[in-house]
């Protein structure tokens, strides 16, 4: 690497995007949701995986792709794609909310008929396709009347508008909507499980070695560190980005300039299981 070591950690601190296969076909899925006919019954996908394991940083990727566009014909920009993330205790009213602060449309005070009419007029002449709804699995927050008139809305909203709804959370998003038969037919699970050792996850490191700014070699797909970066990381692409952007730091300020077994010993990365024990014992 030709930069020096302030500027190679300033890198470091930087988005990035690796597209490894189980991301790009859930990206295909996206895109056909985008391209699907508008129609009475549109498909949905419920987008489902553990904590840091790559759902936000995906959708976001699909999101900038698809970016809301310049209308010099029309009143309103045209928005493809809108994601917003559910309150941590949603309601209708609080989601009709989050539409139009994302919209940067006002939201009115009255009531929620009012707003839903604001939502879905705004949605309808923005031409919006797909609404994506970020921690979908906050909806567990409410009681089993407030789940229900939750899923409800979702399923109106699909309907009214023709659009597609993608939800995102953990597997507690699969309960949330099996209290509901129809919205669980609707809805089709894609799922992003945990990394094993296999040749995916070690292809990855791969991915990830090729972006890293050191200036050695490292091997990260060989067998050893493989299996030691996927025990530290405990199988989630998020806890695997943070461990690697340490032993990187450690490797540059070090002049180690490469990762090895005694970087991620002594890096500063606390592996997930071992903040749990930390946690526990304050």
């Amino acid at each position: 690497m030709e930069l020096d070591g302030q500027s190679r950690l300033r890198w470091l601190d930087q988005p990035r995007w690796i597209g490894y296969p189980r991301a790009l076909d859930t990206l295909s899925k996206l895109d056909r949701l985008l391209n699907f006919p508008r129609q009475t019954r549109m498909p949905n996908m419920l987008l489902i995986g553990s904590s840091n394991n790559g759902k936000s940083n995906l959708i976001n990727y699909f999101y900038e792709r698809n970016r809301p566009q310049e209308n010099p014909e029309g009143e309103n920009i045209v928005c493809p794609v809108l994601r917003i993330e559910s309150p941590s205790t949603p309601s209708e009213t609080s989601i009709y909310s989050e539409i139009l602060i994302h919209l940067y449309e006002s939201v009115p005070r009255s009531s929620l008929d009012i707003k839903r009419l604001r939502a879905i007029r705004v949605m309808r002449k923005v031409q919006l396709k797909i609404l994506i709804i970020d921690d979908l699995h906050n909806m567990l927050a409410g009681s089993s009347v407030k789940q229900q008139q939750y899923l409800n809305m979702l399923k109106y909203l699909s309907n009214e508008l023709q659009i597609s709804i993608v939800g995102c959370g953990t597997g507690d998003l699969l309960r949330a909507v099996s209290i509901d038969p129809q919205i669980q037919n609707r809805f089709q699970p894609d799922f992003l499980p945990k990394w094993e050792m296999d040749k995916e996850f070690r292809q990855l490191l791969a991915s990830f070695e090729r972006l890293l700014p050191l200036r050695k070699p490292s091997g990260l797909h060989e067998a050893r560190l493989a299996a030691k970066a996927l025990a530290m990381c405990g199988g989630t692409i998020g806890e695997l980005s943070l461990l690697l952007n340490a032993a990187t730091e450690h490797a540059i300020i070090t002049g180690t300039e490469q990762i090895t077994m005694e970087v991620m010993n002594e890096c500063r990365y606390i592996p997930p299981d071992e903040r749990t024990r930390l946690a526990s014992r304050i």
